[in-house]
């Protein structure tokens, strides 16, 4: 398969550097089934492109090997972790987790804590249906919020179990998805796998402490 070139958003192509857009009356807000919510924000990270080049040259990034039907199997991206202690690759990852904390106090209750990161490095990257359900999710209602940097790919999201509307919401550029309420326990979501010739993304995921 053929990466095509990257292509940066309009919002990417400033000189200054990157930036917080404000999340008060801009950030939209889908009401799921099953007391789930979705919050929604494209460009919430203006001159994003930065950032991407910082992530893709800066993370230490590594493969990993899972098991799956008795055989194990490369998971298809690149991971790293960030625990609360370490310091962020880039200052405006900071900003970001400190602007979701002060957004998000008066439903969440706690700070985010760590980030998890995945590079999608072309369209043969994905992830399958999950939840983040280790941890306090699996019985206990959380915030998950994911900034996402480079080129856009789907992120999917449809109920646990079948019996409703899936959703659907590109995710690249600075963009912001949060999902918040009972939604990683009813619902799953996924990045599918495309034949279409992309750019690398990465997702950059901020959680409050023991959710995963």
């Amino acid at each position: 398969m053929t990466q095509a070139a990257y292509q940066p958003s309009m919002l990417d192509l400033a000189d200054a550097g990157p930036t917080l857009g404000p999340l008060p009356g801009q950030i939209r807000r889908h009401q799921l089934s099953r007391g789930a919510w979705v919050d929604h924000l494209p460009g919430w990270v203006r001159g994003s492109d930065t950032v991407l080049d910082t992530l893709l040259t800066e993370v230490p990034w590594r493969a990993e090997r899972r098991t799956m039907y008795d055989a194990e199997v490369d998971v298809p991206r690149l991971l790293c972790w960030y625990d609360g202690a370490r310091q962020l690759p880039h200052p405006v990852l900071t900003a970001a987790r400190a602007a979701l904390t002060e957004h998000y106090a008066p439903e969440l209750g706690e700070p985010f804590v760590t980030a998890g990161m995945c590079l999608y490095r072309s369209g043969r990257d994905s992830v399958a249906w999950h939840g983040d359900t280790i941890g306090r999710s699996a019985h206990t209602d959380t915030i998950v919020a994911i900034v996402s940097f480079g080129a856009p790919r789907p992120l999917l999201l449809r109920p646990r179990g079948g019996g409703g509307e899936s959703q659907r919401f590109p995710v690249g550029h600075g963009d912001l998805i949060v999902m918040g309420g009972s939604c990683q326990r009813t619902w799953e979501h996924a990045i599918p796998k495309t034949t279409r010739p992309v750019g690398p993304r990465v997702s950059v995921q901020f959680r409050p402490h023991n959710v995963a």
